[in-house]
């Protein structure tokens, strides 16, 4: 299986220097770039750089907010589910839930938690904290607030999720920082500089496609020592999670 790993992932390096290439498009008036993987595989990844805060904008349809960023990781791939998109959005509103997320490690050679606590809040204050959101109260358009924190980080971060899109075959849900990132008591990103949105398109009966689109302002590495291998287990662990499969299935998607 992991002789064929360059085969069932694209992944996808844009060096800044590199000539214009083709930008994520996410499932909106067209397929998808990276396209879907078929459910059972791996799902395509891409990881793309630009050489100074670029401003990304996609169609209207898409629901995305332009914005300036250097860094953009997109996971496209597709599972089976037999419910529809309330279930999704469910996963989404069980916030606890994030706590179960295993990810490989590249530096540690394992499976680790990728968050180490998790929980909704009542309002953008941390000191809010309240029980899982129930389905009714993520609306289009309304926005609610939790709190995460990664286990490669020492401050815990308060996240705005907003539900762009919800129907019957078609969910998007965007996740934004919406206090700074920090690593003991320096802030390495403001509020606002990530973001990351995800769409699910039902695409036949009980297979539904996935698209992550993940951004940050800054090239991580400028704070942490983290490899593009260690970003693609990131992205493919929350594809995992909100898709209904164990995150630390193996193979890992980058060893």
């Amino acid at each position: 299986m992991l002789a064929r790993l360059a085969v069932l992932i694209s992944l996808a390096v844009w060096p800044s220097t590199a000539a214009a290439q083709a930008d994520p498009r996410p499932p909106c008036g067209g397929e998808p770039v990276p396209a879907y993987a078929p459910p059972g595989a791996p799902p395509n990844v891409a990881i793309l750089r630009k050489p100074a805060a670029h401003q990304w904008s996609f169609p209207a349809c898409s629901g995305f907010r332009p914005g300036a960023f250097r860094l953009a990781v997109a996971v496209s791939g597709s599972f089976r589910h037999a419910g529809d998109a309330g279930d999704l959005l469910q996963r989404f509103g069980t916030v606890s839930a994030l706590r179960q997320i295993r990810y490989w490690s590249v530096s540690d050679a394992r499976w680790r938690p990728l968050i180490d606590d998790a929980a909704a809040l009542g309002g953008p204050d941390a000191k809010l904290r309240r029980r899982d959101f129930a389905r009714a109260e993520l609306a289009v358009g309304s926005a609610v607030y939790f709190e995460q924190a990664e286990s490669r980080l020492s401050t815990p971060v308060v996240y705005r999720m907003r539900i762009l899109e919800f129907g019957a075959d078609r969910l998007a849900v965007e996740i934004e920082n919406a206090s700074a990132i920090g690593i003991a008591v320096i802030d390495i990103a403001p509020p606002g500089s990530t973001r990351a949105v995800h769409y699910f398109a039902r695409r036949e009966p009980g297979v539904w496609g996935y698209y992550g689109l993940a951004f940050a302002a800054q090239e991580p590495g400028l704070f942490l020592r983290v490899r593009d291998a260690s970003l693609v287990n990131r992205a493919v662990a929350y594809f995992r999670h909100f898709a209904g499969i164990p995150t630390d299935r193996e193979p890992p998607a980058a060893r």
